[in-house]
């Protein structure tokens, strides 16, 4: 019975260990801002946002000035001039001003940020899985818009301070430049986005557009993609880093217990090798 008690005491223990080693530490892709020219440190409530930025007022990366220059024809967020070969009609520049809402208010786009070589932002985001809507109704909305380039990242003549055509190109129809919703989407800022066949509401795909009445759906499709990013091959060393950084930061009193709750275990049932608790 000693024995039988004995087992049952290290059992215990070793549950209760279990339990601490898995305890969710807070997720570096979830919820944060990237570190770029106008972002927050980190996100938060913002009751003022502007207009079409209004559906992350509860969660914000952004200040309600920032979502009040995301609406202007000469932002001064950037110096970019949307109207650079023309006036862009209404229904196509909505698309951009959502567009920049989601880039500067989101903070559910972690598990998509990349280190960036520019001087005035150290991150951007990168192949961000963009719903099928979405992107084809941008493309639909614009396709009859003029434009001289495809990738609007670059290659401006900025010797006004603005965005300017470059010497030599011409304004086409978007529909020449962009001959597909998915050459829009992933070019037009040099694959920040991906266009995909996903739909809004799947779970899978980052909406530019939704009704924050129903909640912001980006939230479950930032944890789908960090946990995917986790379970690939290259971030399994990740994994066990971080589980043996959880198990260092258990509470001295299980720590305490945890070489007692191994003695008491039969040697066959103890599992864990030398190698995870050597070091105890």
């Amino acid at each position: 019975t000693g024995l039988a008690v004995g087992m049952g005491v290290g059992q215990v223990l070793l549950v209760l260990l279990a339990a601490w080693a898995v305890m969710p530490a807070k997720d570096p892709l979830l919820n944060i801002c990237m570190d770029a020219k106008h972002h927050k440190t980190k996100p938060g409530p913002e009751g003022k946002l502007h207009d079409q930025c209004a559906p992350w007022k509860d969660n914000a990366c952004c200040t309600a000035n920032t979502s009040s220059e995301a609406h202007k024809d000469q932002s001064n967020l950037y110096n970019f001039n949307w109207n650079h070969c023309g006036v862009m009609p209404p229904k196509c520049k909505r698309h951009f001003i959502q567009d920049t809402c989601l880039y500067e208010c989101s903070p559910n786009l972690g598990p998509w940020i990349d280190q960036a070589d520019s001087s005035w932002r150290r991150e951007r985001i990168l192949h961000v899985p963009l719903c099928k809507e979405d992107c084809e109704e941008w493309w639909e909305d614009c396709k009859d818009y003029l434009t001289c380039k495809d990738n609007w990242h670059k290659g401006w003549n900025w010797a006004t301070g603005t965005n300017r055509c470059p010497w030599g190109s011409m304004c086409r129809p978007f529909s020449d430049v962009f001959p597909r919703p998915k050459d829009l989407c992933e070019k037009i800022w040099s694959n920040s986005y991906k266009y995909t066949t996903e739909r809004r509401g799947s779970g899978r795909c980052i909406q530019m557009w939704f009704d924050p009445a129903q909640g912001n759906p980006n939230v479950v499709v930032a944890k789908y993609y960090a946990w995917k990013k986790r379970s690939s091959p290259a971030s399994k060393g990740n994994v066990t880093l971080e589980t043996d950084k959880a198990v260092c930061a258990l509470p001295w009193s299980v720590l305490v217990l945890l070489p007692l709750a191994l003695v008491m275990l039969p040697e066959g049932a103890r599992g864990c090798g030398s190698h995870g608790w050597g070091s105890l």
